[in-house]
């Protein structure tokens, strides 16, 4: 078992795994632990039928739950010595209930499980989003009425290289009301979005873009999860034009390929704001993951 930084040429190896997985973590879409290997020095390696992911997460070691199919357990068992062989204590984080299930029948008593709301991942359906349909979207409808009575010339167009500089143009000014210089979250954020923007074609990303009389007012982007799941990673949008976030993710939900039932908008962070937004969507689900350690 040895383990290699990720590379880009890696995405067929992952995907191998990821996209015939029934795991819908976001952490599983390939743009994103490309995108996100400056900050977490990513590394991957295969056994005995199994995807191995490992990483750094605020200075310690951890791995992801192995992504494979069969008995788990000496898979484990050789995380653990990877880990003991380097000094660190163990550590899976991403681990779901039915994950948590398998390991507690692996290795009884063995691990500590914790979870931090913060790190859930909101999963809403397609269909959802896409259509806005009941009164408990109304509200939705209604800012999405409100910027097409503002902008009845707006143009929705597919995110393609060529539109990759105006929408970091769009980044610089959103960074710029929103403190990205005192914020290292968001100067991690910007990273990863441009390393995932200068690779769109790579890295399977789909993306949208929205003009009003010429000018971007919101854009956003994502790749697939798994067979069914797409994972939106970044959205952006100006905000002086109101509706705009609402209108980006409605029309980026209907122009998603269709062999997605799914899509995971990732976590909130623990902010209050994003929370609230997040959850006036209404997920189908709130994916909890739990983060193992010994005992």
């Amino acid at each position: 078992m040895i383990f290699r930084p990720l590379e880009i040429s890696d995405k067929a190896l992952v995907q191998r795994y990821t996209l015939q997985s029934a795991r819908r973590n976001c952490e599983l879409s390939f743009a994103n632990l490309y995108s996100w290997r400056f900050l977490y020095h990513t590394c991957i390696a295969e056994t005995d039928g199994f995807l191995l992911v490992r990483f750094h997460a605020e200075g310690r070691l951890a791995y992801l739950m192995p992504v494979g199919e069969g008995d788990v357990r000496p898979v484990i068992e050789r995380l653990m010595q990877d880990a003991a062989a380097l000094g660190e204590p163990f550590q899976l984080q991403g681990v779901c209930v039915y994950m948590r299930e398998k390991l507690e029948a692996a290795f009884p008593g063995l691990f500590d499980f914790t979870f931090d709301r913060d790190y859930f991942d909101y999963i809403y359906l397609r269909s959802d989003l896409a259509t806005l349909r009941g009164k408990r979207f109304q509200a939705k409808r209604n800012h999405i009425n409100r910027f097409k009575a503002v902008c009845p010339s707006y143009e929705y167009r597919a995110l393609t290289p060529d539109l990759v500089a105006e929408c970091l143009r769009l980044e610089n000014l959103w960074c710029q009301a929103n403190g990205c210089t005192e914020d290292q979250s968001l100067q991690e954020e910007r990273c990863s979005m441009t390393a995932a923007l200068q690779h769109i074609g790579e890295l399977d990303i789909v993306g949208g873009v929205l003009h009003v009389e010429g000018r971007i007012v919101a854009f956003t982007y994502g790749a697939p999860i798994n067979a069914v799941t797409f994972g939106t990673c970044v959205e952006k949008a100006d905000i002086s034009v109101d509706g705009s976030y609402a209108m980006i993710n409605h029309l980026f939900a209907n122009h998603i390929p269709a062999q997605y039932s799914y899509i995971n908008r990732e976590e909130d962070l623990g902010l209050e704001g994003l929370r609230k937004s997040k959850l006036s969507y209404h997920p189908d689900t709130l994916l909890e993951k739990y983060t193992v350690t010994l005992k």
